[in-house]
């Protein structure tokens, strides 16, 4: 059951998620606040109707106080740094820029939301990363440490009790503010994942669960049977 009116924390809700994650938390009913680092984006933000928080992810201090200022019941991380571009003379950059902020970032967002006794975290994570083995991998499958900054994001939020972690092993990006197509597979549509993060506020226990479309790489059952995701979704 939504809970009306509830406060609910974008972290990074610029981004290729982020932005289609808005309207659907508003057609729920929540309360949206959104971070950003610029003006500009905190302008598009509030157009999209949510009040939008200008803050540095690596700042921990103000990161505390902005979700202070808020006191939400849920915070939603989607905080990624892909600002280097992939072209191959930047694609190593841009990995190391994320991985930063998975790595350093979201400790400082589990801070927070710890500071305000907020009830569930819920982060954007990979679902190719798990190591080889039989297939299709289920969250219960071991995951490469070595990817991207990945383990470091998703010991944080799933250890950081009695917060309720939640982590989403979303499959490659398609769709709006994406590719037309996803650069490997398993994909998902950027839709299906922020509808994934919309339910996972009130449905599902905490833990991992891997969202993507049906491929032979990965089970999304969980996700399916738990959270009653379908990677069909698409905003209207």
């Amino acid at each position: 059951m939504v809970v009306s009116g509830e406060r609910v924390f974008v972290a990074g809700a610029a981004g290729v998620v982020g932005r289609r994650l808005i309207p659907l938390l508003l057609r729920s009913g929540y309360q949206v606040f959104g971070t950003t680092r610029s003006a500009e984006r905190a302008a598009e933000l509030e157009r999209a109707g949510a009040t939008p928080v200008i803050v540095d992810a690596y700042d921990r201090h103000a990161l505390v106080r902005a979700v202070g200022g808020v006191s939400p019941g849920v915070i939603i991380h989607q905080l990624t740094d892909l600002s280097g571009g992939f072209a191959p003379e930047q694609i190593d950059e841009t990995r190391a820029r994320n991985a930063r902020l998975r790595t350093e970032g979201t400790p400082n967002l589990v801070a927070a939301a710890h500071a305000v006794g907020a009830r569930r975290l819920i982060a954007q994570s990979l679902v190719w990363v798990y190591l080889p083995g039989p297939e299709p991998h289920t969250e219960t499958d071991p995951i490469d440490s070595t990817v991207h900054g990945v383990l470091a994001l998703e010991t944080a939020v799933l250890e950081a009790k009695p917060l309720e972690g939640v982590v989403l092993r979303y499959g490659w990006f398609y769709g709006p503010g994406a590719n037309a197509k996803p650069a490997g597979s398993p994909g998902v549509h950027v839709d299906a994942a922020a509808h994934a993060a919309v339910l996972a506020i009130e449905r599902g226990a905490p833990g991992a669960y891997n969202v993507a479309e049906p491929s032979p790489h990965a089970s999304t059952d969980k996700a399916r049977r738990e959270l009653g995701w379908d990677p069909d979704f698409r905003l209207t």
